[in-house]
Formats: structure tokens, sequence, C-alpha cells
């Protein structure tokens, strides 16, 4: 089985990004050539994360500048987001391609991948279950995104978070406010305590009071009636009636707030306007609010994406990419999240990867395969429905 790891740094995105962020590590690139794979990494692939081609050499990896050469005999193509056009064009029918695909966003893309015969894996699209929970992507990467933000709102914010005695006078803690309590959310949280400052979380999920609690934070209760969760755990979108309820009943708590730190996604749609640019202006100014939402979409009035902007004397971060900041870190999840998929479904006699479409596992992340796109809920999605 020929795996070929991406350098996806060489080409920047539309808000100008580049990819700092790697498929495989040598300890886990390591891994898979003792398991019988044959690995060609593109030259530079590590070096934004800390890691040499020699490194990778060194454990078995083929380093070869130019990829294109290569991607007629892969087996399997495996990078942090989307592979090109040009790329994809080059593979041979029935070859495999991961990464974080976007397929909700991306029809053309996941359509044209379909008609080429390619299998593609969306990691997005792994199921949150206990046995798919080590090739959990988008866990991994958004726990690093929770730590990241505060960090970036530290950085920005003209105070500390930590309350300081000192023979000068006390400097009270930061009051901090996140909104949304998934991964990103909690870790949001822990990282802020941990920091020193007084936090306070919302969630419509009730079912979260509990681990924000355990974290050392305040769970903000608002009754907006019914709310859920869907089976993978991910907030089911609200009413419109419920929205207005929540924004009002946040609106003391942003505007008490040094720091606001907005995580809401909804699975597979636009993210929900949560801070309109009336509720900035009543926050201190000074301030600062991190929408990690802003290069989907935004969960802030007035958020840039790929920008830090002033919006009514409140800095407002929506720079994105938040995993990259800590790219090392970053790689090295992801590549054992990757290395996990990998191992889950890999023969060990023929050497290849196994793809049983009736796994629960597979049967989620698996979105195109012979011609087709399996998935029933982007199928439902494109259509509509």
């Amino acid at each position: 089985m020929k795996i070929i790891i991406l350098n996806e740094s060489k080409a920047p995105d539309p808000l100008n990004n580049v990819e700092k962020r790697c498929a495989a590590t040598p300890s886990s690139a390591q891994r898979l050539v003792k398991k019988g794979a044959t690995l060609l990494l593109e030259a530079g692939a590590g070096v934004h994360s800390g890691y040499s081609d020699k490194e990778y050499k060194d454990v078995g990896v083929t380093v070869i500048d130019d990829v294109n050469d290569a991607l007629s005999t892969a087996d399997m193509l495996v990078a942090v987001n989307k592979p090109t056009d040009a790329q994809l064009a080059l593979m041979k029918k029935g070859a495999i391609v991961v990464g974080h695909l976007d397929p909700f966003f991306q029809q053309s893309l996941v359509e044209s991948i379909a008609e080429k015969g390619l299998t593609a894996i969306s990691v997005e699209m792994i199921p949150r279950s206990s046995r798919a929970q080590k090739m959990d992507a988008l866990s991994s990467q958004a726990s690093l995104a929770g730590y990241v933000m505060v960090m970036q709102a530290a950085n920005q914010l003209p105070s500390i978070l930590p309350m300081m005695m000192t023979p000068s006078g006390t400097i009270k803690p930061a009051k901090v406010f996140i909104i949304g309590a998934g991964v990103a959310g909690l870790q949001a949280i822990a990282t802020a305590k941990r920091l020193g400052a007084n936090v306070l979380a919302y969630d419509p999920r009730p079912v979260l009071a509990a681990p924000v609690e355990s974290l050392g934070g305040k769970f903000l209760k608002i009754d907006i009636g019914e709310t859920g969760q869907t089976k993978d755990g991910y907030a089911k979108e609200l009413t419109d009636e419920q929205k207005a309820k929540q924004q009002e009943a946040q609106r003391d708590a942003i505007a008490d707030s040094d720091i606001v730190i907005t995580t809401a996604q909804l699975f597979g749609r636009k993210p929900p306007v949560l801070i309109s640019k009336d509720t900035l202006a009543l926050m201190k100014p000074g301030s600062v609010v991190v929408d990690m939402a802003a290069t989907s979409g935004g969960n802030v009035e007035g958020s840039v994406a790929g920008e830090t902007v002033e919006v009514n004397g409140v800095k407002v971060i929506g720079n994105g990419y938040w995993s990259q900041y800590v790219a090392k870190a970053a790689t090295d999840m992801y590549a054992n999240n990757i290395y996990n998929l990998v191992d889950e479904f890999f023969d060990d006699e023929t050497k290849t990867f196994g793809l049983n479409l009736e796994d629960d596992i597979l049967a989620g992340c698996v979105i195109t395969h012979d011609g087709n796109i399996t998935n029933d809920m982007l199928n439902n999605a494109y259509k509509g429905a």
C-alpha cells in the first residue's frame, strides 16, 4: 500500500493562510512503515511543525520533490485539508483520499471526486463514538483551538487574567464568558480557569452544566424551552424565538465580561449569529471577543474572517486556523488520528486498507466510493432535504 503525504504549505488558501500542519510525523510514519505500508512524503511537509525531511527519511519514508509524478500510483493520498483538483485528476480509479474535505460546503468537489472513481474519507464525518475517539480529528483540533483562543484573547486584553495582590494594590481577575461548551469551549474554560480568570459559560444543552462546573466554571442557566443534541453530540439548531431569548439573556453577561469567546458551530450548517454590534457596544472599551466561527460565517456581527478588527471599541478576533498557531501539537494530534484510522482497517496479510462500508465508522466517514456519493446525510443536504 503506497501512501502519499502532501506538503500543503506550498499553496496558500483564499485568505492567504499557509497551512502549517502535516498529516504525518516521523513517529506515525515509522509505525505505518513497520506495518508494511510504503510512505512517500512531499519535501518540506513537516518543516512548519518542526520536523525535517531527514527525520522522515531516517524512519524509512521516501521524500520526493514533485508529488505529481507519484500520484498516479498512490493507493492513498493523505492531507490535512483538500487536495487540489489537479492532484485529484492524476490519481488512479479506486484510490483513497483522506482529509478535512468540508463536504457540506464543497458539493462540487465531492461530486468531482465521485466522478473520478475515487474513495473519499472526510475526517469531519468520523462518528463521535467510543471506538472512533482515537480517530476523531475534528475534536483533537477543536481542543487545541479552545486553548489558542484564550491565549490570543489574553494577548489582546490590556489587563491580566489572574487576580494579583501587590503592595501597590489589588488587580481583580478578568471575567471570561464562553458561549458553547463543546470540545473547544470546554478546553477554553479549562485554559482560562488555569490562568486565573473568573469563568462563566453557556450552552443550550443543559447536560453540559456538569462538565463546565467540573472545570471550575459557572454555568449560566437560560430557560429557552426544549433543546437537545444530535446522536453525535452536536447542538441542535434553535428556533428563531429561542435564539432571540438566548441573546437577550446573554446580553448582561457579555456586557460585564472582559473576554467573550464564541464557539457555536452547527454540524453541516452555517453557524448562528450570537452577538450583534449593539451588544458589542455594551462592552467596556478594550474588551476582547474571539469568534471561533469567523471563517465559516461567524458568531459575531462585524467579525472578519482571518483578521482582528475593532468594533465599537472592542477587539474582535476572527483569525481562524486556530490549531495552526500550535502547529507541532496540531500535527502530532492529527498524525495520530490518521495513524489510528489506517491501523484500524489495515489488513496485515494483504497490506491494504480494508474498505468495509458496513462498519459503522467507515459508513459515516466514507463519502464517495465506486463512483457514488455514499453518505445519506450529504445526499440529503445536496438535495436541500
